[in-house]
């Protein structure tokens, strides 16, 4: 394959890596920053980062409690995007 069409910084650990700044999986905010962290992941297009970054997958029930959360804060501030986003998730 021709070198244009390689993207040499294309590897998944690249993106994880953006998202890996999360507390302790043992800390109590570790779910309801999993959750907003693969929502904002899904905003930029990177659901799989997220997903790797946190290990949980897009519409896991256990974090529905914070998506919700989530959704009543993207209401009230007018974040039409993100209040999509937590839309799909909880559905």
């Amino acid at each position: 394959m021709s070198r244009a069409f390689v993207n040499e910084d294309a590897g998944g650990n690249d993106r994880a890596k953006r998202y890996a700044h999360l507390p302790p999986p043992d800390d109590a905010g570790f779910a309801a920053a999993a959750a907003r962290m693969i929502l904002e992941a899904a905003r930029a297009g990177e659901t799989g980062a997220g997903e790797e970054a946190t290990g949980f997958y897009w519409g896991d029930a256990r974090l529905n409690e914070h998506v919700r959360a989530i959704l009543a804060q993207a209401r009230a501030s007018g974040d039409d995007r993100l209040e999509q986003l937590a839309e799909r998730w909880l559905r």
